[in-house]
């Protein structure tokens, strides 16, 4: 376990020399936030009490500003690529010697990312929340924050697991850049991103619920509003838990496949 702890501590280090990119991003990351926020306004109008497909717009600016906290602890941000270039320059070779697992390697670098850029973002999104303070609501109860932070977990190893797999493809493609980014496009379309889901037709939501992108963001935020409850709430985690264990046990089974058709030459 020690080997792991000190791969977050280097991770930390090298992840550092990032912070001014990634307060930059942080910063730029609220203006599509900001431009969401004015197109709600505008839909609501000057109605703001009343509902537009079950939300107000308070509930509705609060879903977006838990969106951005939730992207912020638990986004993938450059390990795919990084990963895929270790495959197709044959840097990975060092990991298939050394008595270190490389899933939980990238884990561990994928946590200290996250570490050090929920650290760096905190000042932009913190203000921006702290302006916005009407609108966010805090969770019904201390059980139901319990959950939004098991969710919170689930989403992230979930996320991790899914670019994980995408990325060894390069075992078997050259460029793996298409492959991730339809994944991306599908994950921004119907995670939750750009809208709740639960504002489209209830047998669309119904079948999304059943597919692992719905608990990448939207479910971990409908937990803390509030909004899945009872036994939605609980069939909810059930089945985010499965498609982590399914995504987990995936990466597992592509990494063993893929590495029989590895090979790395030179010197």
């Amino acid at each position: 376990m020690r080997k792991y702890l000190h791969v977050i501590n280097v991770g930390i280090q090298n992840t550092l020399v990032y912070r001014v990119n990634f307060l930059f991003r942080a910063t730029f990351g609220l203006i599509p936030l900001i431009a969401t926020i004015y197109l709600w306004r505008a839909i609501f109008g000057s109605k703001e009490g009343d509902y537009v497909a079950g939300y107000t717009l308070a509930s509705m600016i609060s879903y977006y500003l838990i969106v951005t906290i939730v992207d912020a602890l638990t986004a993938v941000a450059e390990d795919d690529w990084q990963i895929a270039a270790e495959i197709r320059e044959g840097t990975i070779s060092q990991f298939i010697l050394k008595p270190i697992d490389f899933l939980w390697y990238r884990l561990c670098l994928f946590v200290s990312g996250r570490i050090i850029y929920t650290a760096v973002a905190i000042v932009p999104v913190g203000l921006f929340i702290f302006l916005m303070r009407e609108y966010l609501v805090a969770p019904p109860s201390l059980e139901i924050f319990g959950c939004f932070l098991l969710s919170l977990m689930m989403t992230a190893l979930l996320q991790f697991f899914l670019a994980y797999t995408m990325a060894l493809l390069a075992f078997w493609v050259l460029e793996v850049s298409t492959f991730i980014f339809i994944l991306y496009a599908v994950e921004y379309l119907v995670g939750g991103h750009l809208f709740p889901l639960d504002i489209l037709p209830p047998a669309i939501t119904n079948v999304l619920s059943y597919t692992p992108f719905p608990y990448q963001l939207f479910f971990p935020v409908s937990v803390y509003l509030g909004q899945a409850t009872g036994d939605a709430l609980w069939r909810g985690l059930m089945i985010q838990a499965a498609w982590t264990l399914f995504a987990y046990l995936l990466a597992r089974f592509v990494w063993s496949r893929g590495i029989r058709k590895y090979s790395a030459f030179g010197g």
